[in-house]
């Protein structure tokens, strides 16, 4: 469903309560074009995984007050200190006067206790966030893509991983979800940077297979990506299979 047909951003509900916000930016405002995805996850308790850019707030904004009233907001949880992930965090906390927001306990020390308006509610590595029928739990993820303080969440009702800055793909009109691979168009999108001289998006990490062994073993069904298509797989074994195969070309 289009909000607002200016800017093209979108609601689709990827998984029962989960709603994909995803704003489109054309090539002519990034190179190839790219997209800004949020995630609302709808319960007593709602939970909005990453604000986008502080220049996006008005279009995430009206994406959200199409789902619910922005003032039941509870949870403005983000995976790691960057824009995309928390530009308009403090809009959000402003705008819903009863949420806080939700990060590891490194992004709350390091970052988030001295930039937001309210402390955070931080998370342990797998400690369980209950937003009301359903409970979101936290995986830390150190450096996985990016920044020491990275995390992130998994939906146990339905097997939903928010994956953050992985499987990142580059362009602006694809599909709202897809069955097919990802990692190719996604090492394609990161080999494409690395080849322009750009840093490459990955740290490399010493405990890089391991984290993500600890993903593979959710056997997530969904991967809500931030940027780009979301997988929905016909079972837990393919989402679990997407994550192994990234680790092993990254490992290379």
């Amino acid at each position: 469903m289009v909000i607002n047909s200016a800017s093209g951003t979108r609601v689709d509900e990827i998984a029962d309560g989960i709603h994909r916000i995803s704003t489109p930016v054309p090539p002519s405002g990034i190179p190839g074009g790219f997209s800004f995805n949020q995630y609302l996850v709808l319960d007593d308790e709602p939970l909005l995984f990453h604000t986008g850019m502080h220049a996006l707030f008005p279009l995430v904004r009206e994406a959200v007050a199409a789902l619910m009233p922005i003032e039941r907001l509870r949870y403005v949880a983000l995976s790691h200190f960057e824009a995309d992930e928390c530009g308009a965090l403090n809009d959000f906390l402003q705008a819903a006067p009863h949420s806080v927001p939700v990060c590891s306990l490194t992004a709350a020390m390091v970052s988030i206790n001295d930039f937001a308006l309210r402390p955070a509610r931080a998370l342990a590595d797998r400690e369980r966030l209950q937003l009301g029928s359903r409970a979101m739990v936290w995986l830390d993820t150190p450096h996985l893509p990016h920044n020491w303080e990275t995390g992130l969440l998994f939906d146990e009702r339905t097997q939903t991983l928010l994956c953050g800055d992985l499987f990142t793909q580059g362009g602006h009109d694809l599909p709202v979800v897809t069955g097919d691979d990802l990692v190719a168009p996604s090492e394609a999108f990161r080999q494409a940077g690395v080849n322009a001289g750009q840093p490459d998006a990955y740290s490399f990490g010493r405990d890089m297979a391991a984290t993500f062994e600890k993903l593979v073993s959710l056997r997530p069904r969904n991967l809500a990506v931030m940027h780009g298509t979301v997988f929905q797989g016909r079972g837990p074994d393919e989402g679990a299979a997407m994550l192994r195969s990234l680790s092993r070309v990254l490992a290379h």
